[in-house]
């Protein structure tokens, strides 16, 4: 049943890494982080899978866990991180090569969205994303009228930073 359990996340993982490396670009500033964040992101996903239940889609409570790391991570500012060994592991990711010169023209925007707070980074990310506040709300844990008036806020916020 393990091994299992270890091809289905990795057939998730591969499916939706995409997801992970949005957070990272959002809550770094250079690849080596870049990297670190996601091996820590897919390490805590990996620790738990096993009491991901199905009840929302594996995407939501991807976004969850990765911006819940990223977060914890980032809030802690530059403490080293530790990370869990993998050589014991079986399996291999296939990654994809992520090539920041295709969101060249989304600079400005990530620029201005490193200036948020982490919850309103998250907040809008998933926004970005196309989620609709329902899932918003469920991956931040706050009301779905919350989140409504919180991204208001940040668009007439980011709209300030951007005609600086």
């Amino acid at each position: 049943m393990k091994e299992s359990l270890e091809h289905q996340f990795v057939k998730l993982l591969e499916e939706n890494q995409n997801i992970a490396h949005k957070i990272c670009r959002l809550y770094t500033n250079n690849q080596d982080e870049h990297n670190d964040l996601f091996q820590e992101i897919t390490i805590q996903l990996w620790k738990a899978f096993p009491k991901f239940r199905g009840d929302a889609k594996f995407s939501t409570w991807m976004y969850r866990v990765a911006l819940n790391t990223a977060i914890t991570l980032y809030r802690k500012s530059k403490k080293s991180v530790k990370s869990f060994p993998l050589e014991n592991v079986s399996f291999k990711i296939k990654a994809e090569a992520y090539d920041p010169t295709t969101e060249n023209n989304l600079k400005l925007m990530y620029a201005a969205i490193k200036e948020l707070n982490d919850i309103d980074k998250a907040l809008v990310f998933l926004y970005l994303e196309d989620k609709n506040y329902q899932e918003i709300a469920e991956t931040l844990g706050i009301s779905e009228v919350n989140a409504r008036v919180k991204m208001n806020r940040i668009k007439k916020k980011l709209r300030e930073i951007l005609s600086v």
